[in-house]
């Protein structure tokens, strides 16, 4: 077995453990199994994955939205993440490459005259968001007439869309896309209006921890590891 060099140990596993926070606002990436409750999905995978080839357990520590897991890097809760890659992210976190890249778009009612991605900075448009969430923060710096209307999760915000008749809801197009199957009478409009760059990262100072995290993720999608992972395959 291959010796971890001891700062690499020190930066992601400074506890003699890796803490790893799962997020399972993006159900594409993390989800409770409905018989165990425990957590499964690719970013669980990846995470264990890392913690066999650094010969360390794995704590993994739940988040019910991206937000409340970047909230929770200034405590230093967490030694690893699985986020979005964003610049106000980047001030806290040292991301590696994306692992995989995933839509946002809009979730509308299916007689809605909004039809394309263009149609919805207008003034009326009301559209209901998870807070802190990669399309939050991306729809807020680009928005300029329509209403961002937030919830704590995404979930939450596809809840408050129905609840309070919102014009538009924003997501991930396979969380809306579920929603809209078990619900009814919705669409999810046809392209995107950012696309999603989920990575790895560790905390700023974690030189060491970072560069080893690039690499990791580099062999991850080059074996199949995040394919496989992403069909359920592992």
């Amino acid at each position: 077995m291959t010796t971890v060099p001891v700062e690499i140990l020190r930066d992601l596993a400074p506890n003699g453990r890796i803490r790893a926070a799962i997020n399972f606002g993006n159900p594409v990436l993390a989800q409770k199994n409905q018989h165990t409750g425990k957590p499964q999905g690719v970013s669980v995978d990846l995470a264990h994955e890392l913690g066999r080839r650094l010969g360390v357990p794995v704590e993994l520590i739940t988040f019910d939205a991206a937000g409340k897991v970047f909230a929770a890097a200034e405590s230093g809760s967490w030694d690893i993440a699985f986020l979005a890659i964003d610049p106000l992210r980047e001030s806290e976190i040292s991301f590696t490459a994306p692992y995989v890249i995933i839509e946002g778009t809009y979730l509308v009612r299916e007689d809605s005259p909004l039809r394309s991605i263009a149609d919805f900075d207008r003034s009326g448009v009301r559209v209901a968001v998870g807070r802190g969430a990669a399309y939050d923060l991306f729809l807020t710096r680009s928005l300029r007439q329509a209403q961002l209307i937030r919830a704590d999760t995404g979930a939450a915000a596809l809840q408050l869309f129905v609840e309070q008749e919102l014009e538009a809801a924003a997501g991930v197009r396979q969380q809306l896309t579920a929603f809209a199957k078990v619900y009814g009478g919705l669409r999810v409009i046809d392209g995107h209006f950012t696309s999603i760059r989920q990575a790895m990262g560790t905390p700023k100072g974690r030189a060491a921890g970072a560069a080893y995290l690039t690499g990791f993720i580099e062999e991850m999608k080059a074996s199949n590891f995040v394919a496989l992972a992403l069909a359920g395959a592992l």
